[in-house]
């Protein structure tokens, strides 16, 4: 393994830490082995990582001129606004706006039956 390699490793390694904090944000304290907390520790890693990866990539894009601001703007745009249309498909009566969520209690019924309170 490069030096580059090895400190991009630590750098990552460093980062994912965050990972404890953010469940315990969401879940409450929770030991290692305890499935739930587990399982959102492993989802909060993941988050970072690719955060952090997009970011570089992303930068390293722009940097090289492969892709403009601009252009990585609009493109991604136009995956948000297909993910929100894709999102309400799936959950009918749902639909995301500006302020929050719009939950319509009569066309979510079915699809929300068993949930957890």
């Amino acid at each position: 393994m490069t030096t580059q390699a090895q400190r991009t490793m630590k750098a990552l390694n460093i980062l994912a830490k965050w990972r404890t904090l953010f469940a315990g944000w969401q879940t409450g304290t929770r030991a290692k082995g305890d499935p739930e907390g587990d399982a959102v520790r492993d989802h909060r890693e993941v988050t970072i990582l690719l955060r952090a990866e997009m970011s570089a990539l992303v930068g390293l894009l722009i940097r090289r001129g492969v892709v403009t601001e601009e252009s990585w703007h609009a493109a991604l745009e136009r995956e948000a606004k297909q993910l929100n249309e894709d999102y309400a498909r799936r959950f009918p009566g749902v639909t995301a706006h500006e302020h929050g969520l719009t939950i319509k209690p009569d066309q979510v019924i079915g699809w929300m039956k068993g949930w957890k309170p």
